[in-house]
């Protein structure tokens, strides 16, 4: 299932952008656990719409493990360095027509609610 959720091309762009593992001073802790397991596990998550707590044991990566590794790599910029990465790759393949390209609305902030422009609330009512 790893080679489907993150195929080999999708690797090679995300595993340069993973922040390294810093063994901890003091010493301890547990062996880093394998990126590509948690990135899996994490894609999983995140399209399946699957709680973290429900994530299934076959993915070899404990909960907490991944659901850590999650936050640790949005801190450190995973996530939009990616974003950027992804059209730059599919560009310079010439996979990506820029003249069609679309904004996400999730991406773009609403300057404006609904409940603040009259218009709508006016044929939402039936007014």
């Amino acid at each position: 299932m790893s080679r489907r959720l993150v195929p080999d091309g999708l690797w090679e762009l995300v595993w340069p952008l993973i922040p390294r593992f810093a063994p901890r001073p003091q010493g301890g802790g547990t062996a880093p656990v394998d990126d590509r397991a948690v990135l899996t596990a994490i894609v999983y998550v995140l399209t399946s719409g699957c709680p973290w707590r429900d994530l299934p044991p076959s993915f070899g990566v404990a909960v907490p493990t991944v659901h850590r590794r999650f936050q640790q790599w949005t801190e450190a910029g995973l996530w939009d360095g990616l974003h950027r990465a992804l059209p730059d790759e599919a560009g310079s393949r010439v996979e990506l027509e820029w003249a069609r390209a679309v904004v996400d609305a999730a991406t773009v902030r609403a300057e404006r609610g609904i409940a603040d422009r009259p218009e709508f609330v006016q044929s939402a009512t039936g007014a």
